[in-house]
């Protein structure tokens, strides 16, 4: 069997490959980093890519939109009163307006008067220390009203019997949604910071029972008590919440 040489890895040609191959990475090196500074460069067109100056932080946006919606609010309350002038000149018969006045009052649609509740959350002071011996000193987010709080405040009067609640300046309706952004409440399209009001009309024995009740708000209390976050419910005999000025427009999504 004759005999069989492995090629040497090193020999005169070796050297020149070498570089060669090492030439070309270089370039393609270069090549991607000038791309990359030019895709950066593009992007921030001029602008300084460490800092925020140049983008709108998201609580400015919600507020902007927030302005925006209010002002398109009092435009649809105001087409709204049009309609209604139009329907009452065209005719309607006593039963067809007795009956339109029903569906809009349990829409909540229509404002509304009676004995009821009136609940106000606030923030605990910035340089809030604990109250009570023992309590661990607080931390942010013991400080600060959080969605749930509303939110369970919202949901015992609901259970306690209100025939119409009002959070802050807006009546809700059957799809309105408390949601939080940070330290503010985003209700229907608009924003606002605490103190946070929320207005409930029914029977008051009923509804302050529905409130003492409630787990979510007696945990709540706690921190009251412990940090100094504000906390106050009136009765009132005769408390008024607007009408659902908004649009009542309802858009699902469904799958197969």
């Amino acid at each position: 069997m004759p005999n069989s040489t492995i090629p040497s890895s090193s020999g005169p040609g070796r050297a020149p490959r070498t570089r060669i191959v090492g030439r070309a990475l270089t370039c393609t090196v270069f090549a991607l980093a000038g791309l990359l500074f030019y895709i950066s460069a593009d992007t921030a067109r001029g602008t300084d890519l460490r800092t925020d100056n140049s983008l709108l932080r998201l609580s400015d946006v919600i507020r902007q939109r927030s302005t925006q919606n209010q002002q398109a609010q009092a435009e649809l309350s105001d087409l709204q009163g049009q309609v209604d002038a139009l329907a009452k000149g065209r005719g309607q018969s006593p039963a067809e307006a007795d009956r339109l006045a029903v569906l809009q009052q349990e829409a909540g649609l229509q404002a509304l008067q009676g004995p009821g509740l009136t609940v106000t959350l606030n923030d605990a002071p910035p340089n809030a220390t604990a109250k009570l011996p023992g309590i661990p000193a607080p931390g942010v987010n013991d400080l600060v009203i959080h969605q749930q709080d509303i939110q369970a405040v919202v949901n015992a009067l609901w259970r306690g019997g209100a025939e119409g609640i009002q959070v802050m300046d807006q009546r809700l309706i059957s799809t309105s949604a408390v949601r939080c952004v940070g330290n503010t409440l985003l209700l229907q399209g608009r924003v606002y910071s605490p103190p946070y009001v929320i207005k409930a009309v029914g029977r008051t024995d009923r509804l302050r029972a529905a409130v003492n009740a409630d787990p979510t708000i007696a945990n709540y209390l706690q921190y009251v008590d412990a940090y100094g976050l504000g906390w106050k419910l009136q009765e009132s005999n005769e408390l008024a919440v607007p009408g659902y000025t908004g649009t009542v427009d309802l858009r699902t999504a469904s799958g197969q």
